[in-house]
């Protein structure tokens, strides 16, 4: 279990310092309103971009370890509490201020997550019936069509829309993780649950640069955090079996819930605080303001 919390915790502090860059990167970029590779390519080859998602990928790699060794609903509330990483990482690289509510909401994290882990039991099954391989591949691909048809939407109700969908996407991932079949290359080949991979992985991506541009960080920040943590926490214990401690149920509900609102306090971080300034508070730049989003 050490093991499994160490790379969870690995991943939250490379998601949340992916979130600072990348969200630069975005902010800088024009914006989408159509799935053009002049756009899309543009973001790529920012270097603060790159930088963001090499962290991604060390993240992705943390967590694929941790999703085998914890139960669902610990190592989905650690890494979204990434958004805590974010808030103190921007301090000192965006020259963000913190507010009394976003101290609040880290010390709820960091008090949540404490408990979550004390309460947490081992790992459920990670084996399932074959059809649950194929519904997650069918999810991914609704993910990526959704995102395509949203590509050209703007507004509120579009930015909360991109963000489920790009919370489920980064869920999706987890799911993946915890049933692909790894025993060899030719039975990864053939499993479909490897395909929702990367179909969800590429529509949750979408959907997040998407909303990013738009910016509206507490509606992206809410909505994600909604599927992303909620999702796999269900699914991690009504189908693979993921359990608290004998006994320690109320432990780690109470620690869940403490991390949840903790980073769900968050969402608002990076707000102006008088409506002078931009996203990133003390920071005042001509162009879209950065945002701030969780993982």
């Amino acid at each position: 279990m050490l093991l499994g919390l160490g790379t969870a915790l690995v991943a939250s502090v490379c998601f949340g310092f992916a979130a600072v860059f990348q969200s630069r990167a975005a902010c800088s970029a024009p914006r989408a309103d159509r799935v053009r590779v002049g756009p899309l390519a543009a973001l790529v080859r920012s270097w603060r971009f790159a930088v963001g998602t090499l962290l991604d990928l060390v993240a992705f790699m943390a967590s694929a370890v941790a999703v085998r060794a914890l139960p669902l609903f610990l190592v989905q509330a650690v890494t979204n509490a990434s958004l805590a990483v974010t808030a103190v990482a921007a301090v000192r690289l965006l020259d963000v201020r913190l507010r009394r509510a976003d101290v609040a909401g880290i010390l709820a994290v960091v008090l949540g997550l404490t408990l979550l882990a004390f309460g947490s039991g081992p790992e459920g099954r990670n084996r399932v019936a074959p059809s649950f391989h194929w519904v997650l591949l069918g999810v991914s691909t609704v993910i990526l069509l959704a995102a395509l048809v949203l590509v050209r939407r703007t507004g509120r109700v579009a930015v909360a829309c991109l963000g489920l969908l790009a919370g489920a996407g980064f869920g999706m991932i987890s799911l993946v993780v915890r049933v692909v079949d790894v025993s060899g290359p030719v039975t990864v080949l053939l499993d479909p649950a490897a395909y929702a991979l990367v179909v969800g992985g590429i529509g949750g991506y979408l959907a997040f640069a998407l909303a990013l541009q738009r910016g509206a960080v507490t509606a992206v920040t809410a909505a994600g955090m909604l599927t992303e943590t909620f999702g796999p926490a269900v699914v991690g214990v009504t189908v693979f079996g993921d359990a608290a401690r004998p006994g320690l149920a109320w432990c780690a509900l109470t620690g869940f819930a403490t991390a949840v609102g903790g980073t769900a306090l968050l969402s608002r971080f990076g707000e102006p605080h008088d409506g002078s300034a931009g996203r990133t508070g003390a920071r005042r730049e001509p162009g879209p303001p950065a945002a701030v989003p969780p993982r």
